[in-house]
């Protein structure tokens, strides 16, 4: 039986939904990178962190390249890289609105506050 498009998107974004892997695919963006300079990067425990790359890997998001003992991931495609600008573009939209918010209800309160008492 084959699993409904929306499913599978709900899967794959359940799959995303862990920061370390989120700071692992944006560090890979610019190209692969060794093992240790994603250690140095991110504040995980070792074997935490390749647990996280092993979830990328099984999921076909990220490849491990070996030279001689360094280990390597890089992503197996760009459209990870452009999911993650688009998902930085989204969150600034929705920050700047909360923003325009916050600064309406600063202004309102200070509005109130500079009002005269009802009598």
């Amino acid at each position: 039986m084959q699993v409904p498009l929306y499913q599978a998107k709900a899967e794959f974004f359940r799959m995303l939904g862990h920061p370390a892997r989120i700071r692992v695919l944006e560090l890979l963006q610019n190209g692969p990178v060794p093992v240790r300079e994603l250690l140095n990067e991110i504040d995980i425990e070792p074997s935490n962190l390749s647990q996280q790359l092993a979830v990328l890997r099984r999921s076909g998001i990220v490849v491990s390249v070996r030279d001689g003992s360094t280990v390597s991931y890089a992503l197996a495609g760009g459209d990870v890289a452009d999911l993650l600008r688009a998902a930085r573009r989204i969150l600034t939209e929705m920050l700047a609105g909360q923003n325009e918010l916050l600064a309406e209800l600063r202004d309102t309160d200070t509005a109130v506050q500079a009002s005269p008492p009802r009598r």
